[in-house]
């Protein structure tokens, strides 16, 4: 549950990054040289926005644990339950967030779906590659209309060649993203609904971390 994902605000609400779990609760427990909380707890409660502190979430968390425990992702300490919060609140920082899509692996097999662009077929990132679809060795850039995920099996079949020297055929154009495609993804899971307010159009494109 460490690895959860947690949506990073700054002080104006506006988001700046997804977070895991580990990194958020960090934040929680962190003071600065006042001995001040840095971070915050943002919940939705009946279409309400209400902050909480560290020590006032891990006391909402006893409560919820016993009465709405299926509500929530659970992390156990030594001394007690807490339950993983989706959103979390810097109070002291007001950095405009980041506009550009990052173009990385990772973005890259979102974008794609984990889906092979050749055959169709959905496969674990483990057993994905990317492909340059004009190769490298014929001038073939590292952009996002020139890169897609391809299975093993596809990618040692194209080889060095272009896809219709190896008769193969792309399910779909490679296009840059406007949006963040891992949030997007996020978004289509109703544990994450409570990020669609943070998340217009102006600010789908934060990175992770």
């Amino acid at each position: 549950m460490l690895d959860s994902n947690v949506l990073l605000l700054n002080a104006h609400y506006m988001a700046l990054r997804v977070v895991s779990a580990r990194r958020a609760f960090m934040l929680l427990f962190k003071r600065d040289e006042r001995h001040q909380p840095v971070a915050e707890v943002v919940s939705v409660e009946d279409g309400r926005y209400v902050s909480y502190s560290f020590d006032d979430w891990a006391e909402l968390s006893a409560f919820r644990r016993e009465f709405e425990p299926a509500r929530h992702d659970w992390i156990r300490t030594v001394r007690f339950y807490i339950a993983v919060p989706r959103i979390v609140r810097v109070l002291n920082f007001s950095r405009v967030p980041q506009r550009e899509v990052k173009f990385n692996r990772r973005n890259i097999f979102a974008r794609d779906n984990n889906t092979c662009q050749y055959c169709g077929r959905r496969f674990a990132t483990s057993e994905l590659s990317l492909d340059h679809i004009v190769p490298r060795s014929r001038g073939g850039s590292s952009a996002w209309e020139n890169i897609v995920c391809a299975c093993l099996k596809c990618n040692v079949r194209k080889g060095g060649r272009t896809p219709e020297e190896a008769r193969l055929h792309l399910i779909r154009p490679p296009v840059k993203p406007r949006r963040n495609p891992v949030v997007t993804i996020k978004l289509a899971d109703h544990r994450y609904s409570s990020w669609k307010q943070f998340l217009d159009t102006a600010y789908w494109d934060v990175e992770l971390t």
